[in-house]
């Protein structure tokens, strides 16, 4: 017999343990089981293992609203956030629901008999499990495959080529000239790693810059509040303090570009050799937040730089030689280790196909509603996190909003729920408004956004407070049907 639960939530990173925390708590009666394809749960947090791997946001967002980060570095280690999220899972028997090494091949929803089955991939036996809705908490990049390009003659390098989506643990960099080609947030906490760890000298090679920005990993402010206040009223105090500044520095940021450029460049100057050119390596030709803005703790890119175990190269690279890379100008660059800090594939639903009554939806004909339900897929939300403030503060609402979905159906007799699509009322746009490669490589595949609300989002965390956690559940654009019999659930 096919295995039924209320919910079927995939993956067991920040957003999946979210939404079972929500469930829990808002809909306690639902039975529930989280399939992670890997061995551990944490997701991001589990996969990546290259040297330095830490948050790019403050962990008193990044964190739970319901389990409060109690340490004072805002900027924390990979290591630090798995234990973080390991205990979170004990704390509140999410552990007991994670079955791991489940990868979900397939998702087909029946209009017959209302609900999901999910097609799953077990230690080489397939199996199903039935569901009345469905949680995609996978994220939105290829777990498998990283993004590398074709470069030319990577076959005669005689070194090491690695990607850190798979870095080795037995990597021996000490002494070596390693490159890093990139210059986005993985490059940025690479460099400063790699040059204090041992390696001989780090290049930075990057077709174009980006801007990076200097914080201190250990707040002042949240020193001063954890001194003065209990402990949960502090973590409130410093979890608000994070998100109206990071709110202010992005609305900033969008409203006086050149002000805010101005800003992020007089502060790299300052911590770089006199006279280098910080408009060549650090002034991007983009305004800032068009592409996610890097995070520098305690300026840390920018010493190494000044200190001289790192250097930045803004070319483009004609080939790779035996001995190093070959860029356009006619430079060379010797290397005993290139780093391809290239970026990610962009995919959704860990790459599972979903179905309606067996025929494939296509993703990029779906319109997403609030950012979180797709048109044509009844019972199920997504979840995708802010590209401008932390992650987790979307995931919480996306959770928080799909379990009065699910308590609003039942209270009224409902069973399924479905936005319509807008149509011509409308005007389609990017699922993201964010420009990075792997966004702009995925395009023609994602679900679309719309003009206007609830079709679109402003990825803002204040607005989105009234739209999401404030705004009503029998929205118009929302449809509520009810035609079958209710299914006895099995716990799990």
């Amino acid at each position: 017999m096919t295995e039924f639960v209320d919910v079927v939530i995939v993956g067991a990173g920040i957003s999946g343990i979210s939404a079972a925390w929500h469930l829990q708590d808002r809909c306690p009666d639902k039975s529930y089981v989280i399939l992670e394809r890997r061995e551990n749960l944490g997701g991001t947090w589990d996969l990546f293992k290259y040297p330095g791997i830490r948050s790019d946001s403050d962990m008193f967002t990044l964190g739970f609203r319901f389990k409060p980060w109690t340490s004072e570095k805002a900027i924390a280690d990979g290591p630090s956030i798995m234990a973080y999220l390991q205990e979170t899972v004990a704390e509140y028997g999410i552990d007991k629901h994670i079955r791991n090494r489940q990868n979900v091949l397939s998702a087909d929803w029946s209009d017959a008999e209302g609900r999901w089955t999910v097609r799953v991939d077990r230690d080489g036996e397939q199996i199903e499990i039935s569901c009345a809705y469905l949680m995609a908490c996978s994220g939105y990049y290829n777990y498998e495959q990283g993004y590398s390009p074709e470069f030319a003659g990577s076959d005669e390098f005689e070194g090491t080529i690695v990607h850190p989506q798979h870095w080795p643990e037995d990597l021996d960099y000490s002494g070596k000239r390693v490159v890093v080609i990139g210059s986005g947030a993985t490059a940025v906490t690479l460099i400063p790693t790699l040059a204090d760890s041992g390696a001989g000298h780090v290049t930075m090679l990057q077709r174009s810059p980006t801007y990076i920005g200097a914080l201190p990993d250990v707040d002042p402010f949240t020193v001063r509040m954890n001194k003065t206040l209990p402990t949960k009223a502090a973590y409130v105090v410093n979890r608000w303090k994070s998100i109206v500044f990071q709110s202010a520095q992005y609305q900033l940021a969008r409203r006086f570009p050149n002000f805010m450029r101005k800003t992020l460049m007089t502060m790299a100057q300052r911590r770089l050799p006199e006279g280098y050119d910080v408009d060549k390596h650090f002034g991007p030709s983009y305004n800032p937040w068009d592409e996610r803005l890097c995070l520098a703790p305690n300026g840390d890119l920018f010493k190494t730089i000044r200190s001289g175990k790192a250097d930045v190269v803004t070319d483009t690279i004609e080939r790779f030689t035996k001995t190093g890379i070959q860029l356009n100008s006619g430079e060379h660059i010797d290397a005993d280790v290139i780093v391809t800090a290239t970026g990610l594939n962009l995919q959704l639903f860990g790459g599972a196909t979903i179905s309606r009554n067996g025929e494939p939806i296509e993703l990029n004909d779906t319109m997403a509603y609030k950012g979180m339900m797709l048109t044509g897929m009844p019972n199920m939300a997504f979840t995708i996190g802010y590209t401008n403030a932390s992650w987790t503060l979307k995931a919480d609402l996306v959770s928080e909003f799909f379990c009065r979905v699910i308590n609003y159906m039942d209270d009224h007799g409902y069973d399924t729920v479905e936005p319509t699509h807008p149509g011509n009322s409308v005007d389609e746009r990017p699922l993201m408004d964010f420009t990075p490669g792997y966004v702009l490589r995925a395009l023609d595949y994602l679900p679309k956004s719309g003009s206007r609300a609830p079709w679109r989002l402003k990825q803002n965390y204040l607005l989105d407070l009234q739209l999401i956690r404030r705004g009503k559940v029998d929205d118009e654009a929302l449809a509520f049907s009810r035609h079958r019999a209710p299914v006895n659930s099995t716990s799990a």
